[in-house]
């Protein structure tokens, strides 16, 4: 549930010094022991798949870490999953989106009957797009019971915000066009399941916590899997697994 208004101020200037002593204190250790540093960064990379990347060296996205831009970001993901509404059993929120199209609907609109429906939140970043095709087999292995939808949201690494070199160069949505046309960027991959956009209010973004990305199963209406937030955290295969225990 969401915290109340006067609450919600302190933990946000309580994340905000939080966020703000990480950066620094990082940054100096960086500058100290950047060899130390690297290795700890490069140990968390192995669970988004950056360190696989092949097209990412370390060099790419490393130094970019405890950056103004980093900051802002970060801030950003921490405030954004106080305002989480989102529970395990609790009602999935109905929020507006956007086809590819221009024609605007509700997340609900893709349910059908008492079959699940599979949220993938994100955009094009690393972590997202190395694990796409791990998604599609989802896709492939349970089309007949499931369904899936693809919710892309606002960039986590657009080329004028927190940047990744040699990333997709898209630049923070300025209007629902930008974010239009940077979702039919995924239409190449050939995604198997319906690409809806969020709307410039990041509406659906902000009720799931999904930014950067999140995957989510609900049914009838209602939470079944909520998955953590990611890049870390982001993991097609413990839909696989909620899956196969639903339909055992």
């Amino acid at each position: 549930m969401g915290l109340p208004q006067s609450g919600l101020w302190v933990k946000k200037l309580w994340v905000l010094l939080e966020v703000a002593v990480h950066v620094v204190v990082g940054k100096v250790l960086l500058i100290l022991f950047p060899d130390r540093v690297k290795r700890n960064i490069l140990a968390m990379g192995e669970k988004t798949g950056m360190t696989r990347n092949p097209h990412f060296s370390h060099d790419n996205w490393i130094p970019t870490f405890f950056s103004t831009q980093y900051f802002w970001f970060v801030l950003k993901v921490r405030w954004q999953r106080l305002e989480d509404t989102t529970e395990l059993g609790g009602l999935a929120p109905n929020c507006p989106v956007v086809r590819l199209s221009g024609q605007r609907c509700n997340i609900w609109d893709f349910m059908q009957g008492n079959r699940p429906l599979v949220l993938n939140f994100g955009s094009c970043t690393p972590s997202f797009m190395f694990k796409f095709d791990q998604f599609k087999r989802l896709i492939e292995d349970f089309r007949s019971i499931a369904d899936f939808l693809i919710i892309y949201i606002e960039e986590a690494h657009a080329s004028d915000g927190w940047a990744f070199k040699n990333n997709m160069d898209i630049r923070n949505h300025q209007n629902l066009q930008d974010r239009l046309q940077a979702a039919h960027l995924l239409l190449a991959r050939s995604p198997q399941c319906p690409v809806v956009v969020d709307t410039m209010q990041n509406q659906s973004s902000q009720l799931y916590a999904a930014l950067p990305e999140r995957l989510y199963v609900i049914q009838e209406g209602r939470i079944l899997y909520k998955g953590k937030s990611g890049p870390w955290n982001y993991n097609p295969e413990e839909v696989r697994a909620v899956l196969e225990k639903l339909y055992s």
